[in-house]
């Protein structure tokens, strides 16, 4: 793996660009949500001076402590799995919501962008392998989820996300991505709902996920290096409390 951050982003492009030539693909279509679970503000100096824009969090408690010492030019995205009682500091921390998996979820982030006079960007996160251990709707469901947004005039519905089962191979990640995206086009043709946005894809599966047509990616390792002990703030024991989803890897 390459020695410095930047080394590692340029090489991640490069491989973001050989995938969206296998696929006829645009690299511009694919965008990257830096995943700093673990690693703390000093780490996103130093990918937005690599160039990197959007970081992503899978834990809002993390998250609130962090987001504040990190420069005001970074966008941030929550990636993981969201709890109701943590929807308002989620709203008012993120830029957009990766994992929205139930209508008293949705309602609960539209109550508080409504408050906050916001409109925000959420993705249905989908459990396209059926584990019951993962967090996400059911795909048979999505359609009524997608039904009850109709009425919240504060969540966009931008598209679809899902996480494959854990410690498969790449190529075996591959129907799990080619599911959502079948759903989506499906979903399309019956809901009205556009759906451009795919959130599918992690560091040991993001070119398959590309293959697939996956728009945004979740890069953790693949950009920051193998995952320190959790990142705790100076004047904090830090994080605690929360289920924990791994929204990147």
């Amino acid at each position: 793996m390459p020695e410095t951050l930047a080394d590692r982003w340029q090489a991640v492009q490069g491989r973001i660009a050989a995938a969206c030539a296998r696929a006829g693909r645009e690299p511009a279509g694919v965008r990257v949500v830096a995943v700093t679970k673990t690693f703390g503000p000093e780490q996103v100096s130093e990918a937005l001076a690599a160039g990197l824009r959007v970081f992503g969090e899978n834990r809002v408690q993390e998250a609130a402590h962090k987001i504040p010492l990190c420069p005001g030019q970074a966008e941030w995205h929550l990636v993981g799995h969201l709890q109701r009682n943590k929807a308002r500091d989620a709203v008012e921390l993120f830029r957009t919501i990766h994992s929205v998996d139930s209508p008293r979820l949705m309602e609960a982030v539209q109550r508080f962008a409504e408050a906050r006079g916001v409109v925000m960007p959420v993705f249905v996160e989908v459990n396209v392998s059926g584990e019951g251990s993962k967090c996400g709707a059911a795909p048979e469901s999505v359609a009524a989820l997608l039904e009850g947004a109709n009425r919240f005039m504060n969540v966009n519905v931008v598209g679809l996300m899902t996480i494959p089962p854990f410690n498969v191979e790449r190529e075996a990640a591959r129907p799990f991505f080619r599911k959502l995206r079948d759903l989506r086009d499906g979903l399309r043709a019956t809901t009205g709902f556009a759906l451009d946005e795919l959130s599918m894809g992690m560091s040991g599966d993001f070119e398959v996920a590309i293959e697939e047509g996956a728009t945004w990616i979740r890069l953790g390792t693949a950009l920051f290096g193998p995952r320190q002990s959790a990142w705790k703030p100076a004047s904090a024991d830090g994080p605690a409390g929360e289920t924990p989803e791994a929204g990147e890897a």
